[in-house]
């Protein structure tokens, strides 16, 4: 497992105790974080909605410094699924 995917997870942690629904956070080259209602941690799983960017988005939106609405816009995020939890996790992030 990556450095980028355990740091990633526990920032994400601090920010999302809990999820209804299942949501996979992909930063391309280096793996994937699952967040649902038990939590956030690293995986792979089938999810409600998949959120792609790169290591440097991530970490962006996780610092508060990119808003995950303008990631989104801008081509740096990518959302697959359900676009409604989407908006819901951008909310907590922002």
């Amino acid at each position: 497992m990556s450095d980028v995917i355990t740091v990633a997870a526990a920032k994400l942690a601090a920010k999302l105790a809990s999820f209804d629904g299942v949501a996979k956070f992909v930063i391309t080259g280096e793996g994937a974080i699952m967040v649902d209602s038990d939590g956030v941690r690293v995986g792979d799983d089938p999810a409600d909605v998949t959120l792609t960017a790169s290591a440097e988005v991530f970490q962006a939106m996780l610092e508060g410094n990119m808003n995950p609405t303008t990631a989104f816009m801008t081509g740096k995020l990518s959302v697959d699924g359900s676009m409604g939890l989407a908006m819901q996790l951008g909310a907590a992030l922002a």
